[in-house]
């Protein structure tokens, strides 16, 4: 059995059931690539678009948490034996919100609602990334300073940052931005190999216990989480 157009855009959690009217009446909403009217029902399998982008029903949207091992690329491209699509196995079309490099683990996001991956992945929106770092030589004294106050790298420099050092080879720094490899060039600018690097949380996601290769979904408050950060920016 179908539903209307502007209960189906609702239930999405895209926006009200007023706002979904007014989305039909402008002409904005597409069904199976017809534009749709007030009282256009949607039935099984239909594909919902507003503004040329697709709408899924909230029992439809996917949000994973994995603990991405190393070896493993955050990649959609079928072609990279290393994949992270074939890793999960699934049949559905999902996204990883973000990068890890292929020899970094820890915590990546996965979902097939493309519209919070893009707003999330804004580079201003500047969410934090928490990880966790070794090192191969002992911390010298003002390394956390420096670090925090930014390294140049990648011809620019790096946004002011959060580190805590934990032990003699090891810390923990919160970025607010993602520039390529980033963590591993800042410290190898202040004479520092990096040999172990797990993200252990993204925005209010946390890895916890678990081990590499875990997957999970989120949970509703995860999810609410996640889009109230992307609101807030």
């Amino acid at each position: 059995m179908g539903v209307r157009i502007n209960k189906y855009i609702a239930s999405s959690g895209f926006c009200s059931r007023r706002q979904a009217d007014e989305l039909v009446e402008a002409g904005k909403v597409t069904v199976d690539g017809v534009v749709a009217v007030n009282g256009t029902v949607v039935e099984e399998g239909n594909v919902v678009k507003v503004d040329g982008k697709e709408i899924l029903p909230e029992d439809n949207k996917i949000y994973i948490a994995l603990h991405k091992p190393l070896g493993i690329t955050c990649t959609t491209d079928l072609r990279d034996p290393s994949n992270i699509i074939d890793y999960l196995g699934m049949d559905d079309r999902i996204f990883p919100i973000g990068r890890l490099d292929k020899n970094s683990s820890g915590l990546i996001l996965l979902t097939n609602d493309g519209d919070i991956v893009n707003k999330l992945l804004r580079a201003e929106n500047g969410h934090e990334k928490e990880y966790q770092v070794r090192v191969d030589r002992k911390i010298e004294p003002g390394f956390k300073e420096k670090m925090e106050a930014g390294i140049v790298i990648l011809g620019q420099k790096t946004l002011p940052c959060k580190v805590t050092v934990t032990g003699a080879h090891t810390f923990n720094i919160v970025l607010k931005q993602g520039l390529n490899r980033q963590i591993r060039r800042m410290c190898e600018a202040l004479g520092y190999r990096v040999t172990k690097l797990r993200r252990i949380r993204f925005i209010n996601i946390t890895l916890g216990d678990m081990k590499p290769g875990d997957r999970r979904n989120l949970t509703k408050e995860e999810i609410r989480g996640l889009k109230s950060a992307d609101k807030a920016d």
